[in-house]
């Protein structure tokens, strides 16, 4: 039997069943599918729904929210002022299914047990949903960058005031507004598709090249991994999450998928040359593995498991976080890596296309 939502209106059972037979019920929301499926994984964030429900760095996955107020927010009537559509009609206008009702204590101390493991969804019965399960695809070893990079090129105009206008080239893995408008402060940006050159980037004639965020296994881009290796020591480079990743790969070093990944905005860490701890927006199920990138220093650690969280070169001007400095609504305690990066750039000009490695 239907139960009625905020407005009065009905929604339908709906299950979520795990590959490996786990079971939790629910019922629907946003835009209501017989089978939705994707890699299971659970965020801890207490607000910033909205971007995480946006971030192309998602792509594969089904996300479970488990602070409790978020479910608030399926009002039919947001009392914000600044609201201008409720989220489930602008869950339902993109097609994006959802469950509610859902039991997200056990389901989140499950995932943590289990690890995130594939994941069918929705209002069809639970055995077609146990076949569904059985069948999705992970993240491991998939490319899921290809699906949410851009088609094209795209300019953005410098927003700054007081510094020097840079020139910085910001590869699409799934990057987000937000990071764009902030890389802005530094210099006009451009945009470029994740399948990128680095002979193709150069010829942009940039002061640094930006490695954003993105969704899927590190390992299986080869393509992107080779480009930016070919960009070590010719132009200062500044990577996060995927990003983080993809340049730890170009410089020799090696990934790894953690059990469950980090998905939330409150994760500490430590900056190993200050000694500060950082509280940080995370999104990332793979790693890199420690002391495997040749000539390169630790800067940042997880202060929960010890995962690198940062690191730079000692041959190149070239460094990355694993986590999210650009994060909204917060925290925004990693903002100094955006005039790391200017500085970085301002002392280190880059190498015309062409000219080789230094």
């Amino acid at each position: 039997m239907s139960a009625p939502d905020d407005s009065g209106s009905l929604r339908a059972p709906a299950l979520l069943v795990t590959a490996d037979g786990a079971v939790f019920t629910g019922e629907t929301a946003g835009a209501t599918v017989p089978v939705a499926t994707g890699e299971l994984v659970f965020n801890t964030a207490m607000s910033g729904y909205q971007e995480v429900i946006t971030d192309p760095s998602y792509a594969g996955q089904v996300i479970a929210f488990t602070s409790t107020h978020i479910g608030n927010d399926l009002a039919e009537a947001p009392s914000n002022w600044r609201a201008t559509e409720a989220l489930e009609p602008f869950l339902r206008r993109h097609g994006v299914p959802a469950l509610t009702g859902v039991d997200t204590r056990r389901l989140a101390r499950y995932v943590r047990t289990a690890g995130a493991v594939p994941c069918a969804f929705g209002t069809a019965p639970e055995a077609e949903l146990r076949v569904a399960a059985a069948s999705a695809p992970g993240t491991d070893g998939m490319d899921l960058v290809t699906g949410v990079t851009a088609a094209a090129a795209s300019d953005h105009p410098y927003r700054g005031e007081e510094q020097t206008p840079l020139r910085i080239v910001a590869y699409d893995f799934g990057v987000k507004t937000t990071m764009v408008n902030l890389l802005t402060s530094l210099g006009t940006v451009i945009v470029v598709p994740a399948g990128t050159t680095a002979d193709d980037v150069l010829a942009l004639d940039p002061d640094g090249v930006f490695l954003s965020n993105g969704p899927g296994d590190p390992a299986a881009l080869g393509g992107p991994t080779g480009a930016v290796a070919d960009l070590i020591g010719r132009v200062p480079i500044f990577g996060i999450c995927l990003g983080h990743q993809i340049l730890a790969s170009a410089l020799g070093g090696s990934t790894y998928k953690l059990p469950f990944g980090h998905h939330g905005a409150n994760h500490p860490v430590q900056r190993l040359e200050t000694g500060i701890v950082e509280i940080t927006s995370q999104n990332h199920n793979y790693a890199v593995a420690a002391g495997s990138i040749p000539d390169a220093e630790t800067t940042h650690v997880n202060l929960n498991d010890g995962v690198i969280e940062g690191f730079r070169s000692r041959v190149a001007p070239a460094f990355a976080v694993q986590y999210h400095p650009e994060a909204a609504p917060g925290p925004h305690d990693a903002r100094y890596l955006f005039a790391a990066f200017r500085d970085l750039m301002l002392a280190h000009p880059a190498r015309p296309a062409g000219a080789g490695a230094r």
